[in-house]
């Protein structure tokens, strides 16, 4: 992880609201971009691009982090709540908003040195930009559009449960420098 990047996450638990707002900027930017770069054609199909829920779409950048480095972020941030997690699913996360739409999703494992996904991401890449979420109006039909269309395979062979009752699945795309950013659609539970 670069420098000015490990500052940013650092900035994310300083006592300074200005610092914490500029190192939520940062991150926010630096996590979005790289993923919009990696999926700038999805834009172009047009049923896709309504789900996702464009010109606007709701994006959220996933932090995943140590359990030190979550908890000085939670407590620095007035303490926000855990949000609810299947159990099956190696994680703890809470959310983090700011203004100009800026939205961060902070992650760590359950189990340090585990076999989870977060667990897995910590051991081999370290404190970083995990995922980007993008809002979805429908994603199973989102998925279909992504396989047919685009040929691109979803992580999980069904949508499944997410946090806090949403539906989720998640998507390898590869970016322009030739890395992969994991990308994670999120349908939200119905109120009916």
């Amino acid at each position: 992880m670069s420098s000015p990047f490990a500052q940013s996450i650092a900035d994310l638990s300083s006592a300074d609201s200005s610092k914490r707002l500029a190192a939520a900027g940062e991150v926010y930017r630096l996590g979005r971009a790289t993923a919009g770069s990696a999926i700038s054609d999805w834009w172009a199909e047009s049923e896709l691009s309504a789900l996702l829920l464009a010109p606007n779409p709701a994006v959220t950048v996933g932090l995943a982090l140590q359990r030190e480095t979550f908890g000085r972020i939670r407590i620095a941030n007035g303490t926000p709540r855990l949000a609810d997690v299947p159990p099956d699913q190696d994680a703890e996360e809470f959310e983090l908003h700011f203004p100009q739409e800026i939205h961060l999703d902070i992650l760590t494992t359950r189990e340090p040195g585990g076999s989870g996904a977060i667990a897995k991401y910590l051991t081999k890449i370290g404190e970083g930009v995990q995922q980007v979420e993008y809002r979805c109006a429908n994603v199973d039909r989102a998925t279909q559009i992504l396989k047919d269309k685009f040929g691109i395979a979803p992580v999980y062979p069904a949508t499944r449960h997410g946090s806090d009752g949403t539906r989720v699945n998640f998507f390898l795309v590869a970016s322009p420098d030739g890395g992969k950013v994991l990308i994670e659609l999120y349908e939200l539970h119905s109120r009916g």
